[in-house]
């Protein structure tokens, strides 16, 4: 069993396991951080923007995190395990010749669906005048300001891909549901288990008959919007894949939230405008449902909040539809009927409104000091552009980061001098080193394997030895283009074998609850299922008589179990005369040397051995009494 690892990223992993002669991609994330290397890409002209030093192009390149170390058109599947583990899925699917099958639960189905029609939304409405590409060159590349001269493997970086690259890549994904058991050519069977982290994101169990293997990824044991993490599943894994930990390990989510919501509403009661940059699915649904209980009490019942994304229609519905998919409290509200996130009644109520852009309504129903949700989180594209350009001169502003996949700082390095107020409340509520720990005791896998990231400190933090995993065993721990070995092989396979031929069967019991039995049989092996069938039949050949003789069926040796015990078989050896006998001791048992008859025999664990030279009813009599001691089957 191998795992190849794709991915230096432990929040955006891609892993391929080989298993069983199947081949399983576990994940396949997009690293986008790539993107703050680029200057923003504003949807009106800006005089700013344009003029600053022409070194790096705006074709909306994206780090692409996979490598060649094994050939992707021989994947057979691909699990997907949360909405934003799945980005990359075209550049796989629609590139590399892969014809296998993704399986995916439909909320991560429908959601990723709608970040990546975003993305590409996003690329595809700013033309661009020109497109670069030599820059990637070694040569040119080392004459760039940095970080772009210091950026490793720019060549692997690839353009955004199309609508047309997306609906043929989601075309190949088969939906699945909680628990659900799917079976991979008969050799393992794939489950997917709640991860608690958001709308049908999942962990995944991958097991024989006799192996078991978990990936956790993206998993979180606190209480929000969707169902909480099937634990249990977990246990008596021979392997766990861990990876998909916070990004935050020292960042409380619920006290973010409170952060969140005194900044916004400080800054609205002075007069300015909010920005929070976020995706149009996850992180927001709680921001919104934190507002609902926070709004009257801050008396921000009358201040206007905007969503605005070419896919928030859609996000805000899926969010409500998918009634299955949450926690036990939201399932309640469907069957009132209520709706299940608050967001439905400020929307009924008009205090939350939201727009496909900043073009058309939103422009002649836009009215300050007003709260905005917009994309994209790294600043560099999106309507969120709009916004910096347009409140960023203006100290009485405030953007409130609360996605934690971006540096902030060097999300508005473009934008400075700044002079609205930054915040930064990033919420990720995604299991945390201590949580994990607590939770692999408890589901107590033989082998942890897990990012090299998490077992040791941050850099940055050097001391903090609670900011890792420490585990016995020690974790297995991988980087980016490694391949490794899991610490297991497997020992037992399942057959299957005809009633006819059990039939035929006779057991012999060598001790009290355990009967074997000898077979003769041949072995079919198709799609994995291993099947024993009775021996076909030997040829019989034409005979002159009239009257056939039946054949002769030579019966199979016996076979032997038990061992020899050194001194009841000594006692043995002294009754039938043999008196002179030198017992030497070996690692595998004893070997007896009978001087006077100058024989050696050898009584070891799994075999006994008479070495007796030209005295054949001595080795007869030997072999006679070594019988004695053990079971014919």
């Amino acid at each position: 069993m191998k795992l190849y690892c794709l991915s230096g990223h432990p929040t955006l992993p891609c892993n391929v396991l080989k298993f069983k002669s199947t081949t399983i991609m576990l994940d396949c994330g997009l690293d986008t951080t790539s993107v703050l290397n680029f200057l923003p890409l504003p949807l009106v002209h800006s005089p700013r923007l344009s003029k600053l030093p022409g070194w790096v192009s705006k074709d909306g390149t994206i780090n692409l995190e996979k490598r060649e170390l094994l050939d992707l058109s021989t994947i057979d599947v691909i699990l997907i395990s949360n909405y934003h583990c799945m980005m990359a899925l075209p550049y796989i699917t629609e590139h590399t010749g892969f014809t296998g099958t993704v399986y995916a639960t439909e909320p991560t189905l429908q959601i990723g669906r709608l970040l990546m029609e975003e993305l590409v939304n996003f690329m595809e409405r700013v033309p661009k005048a020109q497109s670069a590409t030599c820059w990637k060159n070694k040569e040119i590349q080392r004459m760039l300001p940095g970080p772009l001269k210091d950026a490793v493997e720019v060549w692997t970086w690839k353009r955004c891909y199309s609508m047309q690259e997306v609906n043929s890549a989601l075309s190949k994904v088969q939906l699945v549901g909680y628990s659900q058991k799917v079976e991979l050519f008969g050799a393992v069977q794939i489950s997917p288990l709640s991860s608690g982290y958001s709308l049908g994101s999942s962990n995944w169990i991958i097991q024989s008959h006799h192996e078991k293997v978990s990936y956790v990824s993206g998993s979180s044991l606190l209480t929000t919007h969707p169902q909480p993490m099937d634990q249990s599943s977990l246990k008596n894994s021979d392997v766990l894949i861990l990876t998909g930990l916070t990004q935050m390990p020292t960042a409380n989510p619920d006290g973010m939230l409170g952060e969140f919501c005194s900044n916004l509403a400080m800054t609205i009661r002075a007069g300015g405008n909010v920005l929070v940059p976020c995706y149009s699915s996850g992180v927001i649904y709680d921001l919104l449902e934190c507002l609902y209980q926070f709004i009257e009490s801050a008396n921000l019942g009358t201040t206007p909040f905007y969503f605005i994304s070419p896919v928030a229609n859609s996000s805000l519905e899926f969010s409500q539809i998918f009634a299955e998919w949450l926690c036990h409290n939201k399932q309640t509200k469907v069957y009132l009927p209520e709706p299940p996130f608050p967001h439905a009644e400020l929307i009924q109520t008009n205090k939350l409104k939201h727009y496909p852009s900043i073009h058309g309504d939103f422009s002649s129903e836009f009215r300050q000091p007003c709260v905005v949700f917009t994309g994209h989180p790294s600043l560099r594209f999106g309507d969120v552009v709009h916004f910096m350009e347009l409140w960023g001169k203006s100290s009485l502003n405030t953007i409130i980061f609360t996605e934690p996949d971006f540096s902030y700082l060097d999300a508005l390095a473009p934008y400075q001098p700044l002079a609205m107020k930054c915040v930064y409340c990033p919420i990720d509520t995604r299991l945390n080193f201590h949580q994990v720990s607590k939770l692999l005791k408890e589901v107590q896998p033989l082998h942890v394997v897990c990012p090299e990231q998490y077992t040791q400190p941050p850099l940055s933090q050097s001391h903090r030895s609670d900011l890792m995993l420490e585990l016995q065993p020690p974790p297995m721990p991988y980087r980016r283009c490694s391949v490794l070995n899991l610490p297991f092989r497997r020992r037992y396979e399942r057959v299957y074998i005809l009633p006819e031929l059990a039939n035929s069967l006779v057991p012999s019991e060598i001790k009290p609850g355990t009967s074997v039995a000898t077979v003769s049989a041949v072995l079919h092996s198709k799609d994995n299922k291993h099947t024993l069938q009775p021996p076909p039949a030997p040829p019989t050949k034409k005979r002159k008589r009239v009257i056939e003789e039946p054949p002769v069926v030579l019966a199979p040796k016996p076979l032997l179990s038990g061992a020899v015990p050194l001194e009841a078989f000594l006692a043995t050896l002294q009754k039938h005369g043999i008196s002179e006998v030198k017992v030497e001791e070996t690692a595998d048992g004893h070997i007896l040397h009978l001087q006077a008859e100058d024989t050696l025999i050898q009584l070891e664990e799994d075999g006994t051995h008479i070495v007796c030279d030209n005295n054949e009813p001595l080795r007869t009599t030997l072999r006679d009494l070594v019988l004695r001691f053990l079971q014919k089957l």
